[in-house]
């Protein structure tokens, strides 16, 4: 049975590792989940197991994470970081980073016209958005628009720091989301 847990996201800092040097690493507050609600294969068609943790004062954030065969699990039993070890490899999910309304350049990393040959005021403006024969814009031309604040996965982290009487575990590099916003971790 995999691994699995819901944290909330603290921040970012540096440890120091003898071998490796400085660490950029991202610290996540996993407070003990509690199991609300057990799926079965011969009930529900599927094996998985629903996890909530406070959200803020009036509700829960709740989880449904996919589970093996068996399932060892009750309701009302507690998911705490003891299975997470440093060094297991983990992946991340949660909601980006909401930039708002954002340019082309900002947005796709377009390259922007020159500054010379009869170019004035539109260095950052996106060139040529159709072709002549459609005689429309096709659908998925890349534009300026809302960016982030989408949910984002990171595959591959690795936990460098388990702190179980704190609750806190340590992920080498960038974690997806703001701090305080409640992130999905599953042990690979």
């Amino acid at each position: 049975m995999s691994k699995f847990i819901l944290g909330r996201k603290l921040g970012m800092t540096t440890i120091y590792d003898e071998k490796k040097g400085a660490l950029n690493v991202t610290l996540i507050e996993c407070e003990p989940n509690a199991i609300s609600l057990i799926r079965t294969a011969e009930k529900d068609g599927y094996n998985a197991v629903q996890v909530s943790i406070k959200k803020n004062k009036k509700g829960n954030y709740k989880k449904e994470f996919r589970t093996g065969d068996k399932n060892e699990l009750k309701t009302g039993d507690f998911v705490t970081i003891e299975g997470f070890q440093p060094g297991d490899k983990v992946k991340i999910s949660g909601i980006s980073k909401a930039k708002g309304f954002q340019g082309v350049m900002k947005r796709h990393g377009f390259k922007g016209a020159p500054h010379s040959h009869g170019h004035k005021h539109d260095w950052r403006a996106p060139g040529s958005i159709g072709a002549q024969a459609p005689q429309r814009v096709i659908k998925g031309m890349r534009m300026a628009g809302r960016m982030g604040g989408k949910r984002s996965t990171t595959s591959n982290l690795k936990v460098v720091y388990a702190d179980i009487e704190k609750n806190i575990i340590g992920i080498r590099g960038a974690v997806p989301g703001v701090a305080g916003r409640i992130v999905e971790i599953v042990k690979k």
